[in-house]
């Protein structure tokens, strides 16, 4: 059974495209595109319920696209995603 994605984003003027997709009763994934011309250093919080939240980190190159995964020990009934980018400095 497939279970719903609250989304909740700080891009910070970055042009970032979130999707989220439901990989299974535990697993939750997060695909970050960066349209833009800068890398983006990005975190994504997984929270599925009163379980420990999970926390990912991704540098997304310009014009690329990068996937992030959490697993739960639990069956997900519904995953909150709050996904926080910022741009990398040039030569960082």
């Amino acid at each position: 059974m497939a279970f719903p994605f609250e989304v909740k984003e700080q891009l910070n003027g970055l042009p970032i495209a979130i999707e989220t997709m439901d990989l299974g009763d535990n697993l939750a994934a997060v695909s970050l595109y960066n349209y833009g011309e800068q890398d983006a250093q990005c975190s994504v919080r997984f929270q599925g319920g009163p379980q420990t939240p999970r926390l990912r980190k991704a540098r997304v190159a310009a014009q690329q696209k990068v996937n992030l995964t959490a697993s739960f020990n639990n069956q997900i009934i519904r995953m909150r995603v709050q996904v926080t980018c910022r741009a990398v400095k040039q030569g960082k």
